[in-house]
């Protein structure tokens, strides 16, 4: 049985979904592994434009698996602490692989995204929840930090510090509305629209320049880490540059808006 699952709902559409229910589609090795490699091979199809995760049945993800989380691949001859170290990398790849994926990506929250499934969710570009999704930092439930895979630098930055701080020490769960209202997601949705949702925003995205979506990706990334606005603007005004003096996108906007008709950008 395959625990993950690659489709094309609609073109120019990939959907990861994490496919092992009976453990909430927890993150055990068998899931994760091939996760990382979908999110790869996606990254290098110049048909994808954007990628949709989602999970199946009750839960987004439940974080780690604290029964049986499977080995990590590649370990023979490795001591315990060994091991330690390349499971952790294994996980801890997961974050910076999404930002790294040329195309957007579009967390659809169907449920429970808890511990590392909620650290996971928010390194998606977007997240949109359904009615029944909820956010918890389990890791401070179980005797551990509520910090992992990223989440003290992202969740900070998409909420603020200071209901950042309290979710994450508090270990309680937040709820779709309270996440769309504190802009945990950017939206909530009910269950059954949720995927529709998702996917007719990635038509939206589609129908916009190959390269000024990539690179508009980039720069938003790159503008949570940016330690100057100077440079931030710096850094646009040659990203803006390169797009104007290398396509003719502008051009056929304004043709476009002229003809009143959608434009179609060629980069």
């Amino acid at each position: 049985m395959s625990f993950l699952e690659v489709t094309t709902p609609r073109p120019h559409i990939a959907l990861i979904t994490l496919n092992r229910p009976e453990r909430m589609n927890a993150m055990s090795f068998d899931v994760m592994v091939p996760m990382r490699e979908a999110m790869e091979t996606i990254g290098r199809d110049n048909d994808i434009r954007v990628c949709v995760i989602t999970g199946v049945q009750r839960g987004f993800c439940s974080g780690a698996d604290l029964e049986d989380s499977g080995s990590p691949p590649n370990i023979a001859g490795l001591t315990m602490s060994g091991i330690a170290v390349r499971a952790m990398e294994y996980l801890s790849d997961l974050v910076p692989a999404m930002r790294a994926m040329p195309q957007p990506v579009i967390a659809a929250v169907n449920g429970a995204a808890v511990g590392g499934g909620m650290c996971l969710s928010l390194g998606a570009d977007i997240r949109i929840a359904a009615e029944s999704a909820y956010f918890r930092a389990a890791g401070i439930n179980n005797g551990l930090t509520a910090t992992e895979l990223g989440v003290s630098f992202l969740l900070p930055r998409a909420i603020g510090s200071s209901r950042a701080f309290e979710i994450l020490l508090s270990g309680r769960d937040v709820d779709a509305f309270e996440a769309e209202r504190i802009g945990l997601v950017s939206r909530t949705v009910p269950d059954d629209q949720l995927l529709d949702t998702c996917y007719d925003l990635a038509e939206k995205i589609i129908g916009y320049s190959r390269v000024g979506v990539q690179l508009t990706k980039e720069m938003l990334w790159a503008g949570l880490e940016t330690a100057s606005l100077e440079a931030t603007i710096a850094h646009e005004s040659r990203t803006q540059l390169y797009m104007r003096l290398t396509t003719k996108n502008f051009e056929e906007a304004i043709r476009a808006r002229k003809e009143k008709r959608p434009p179609v950008f060629r980069d």
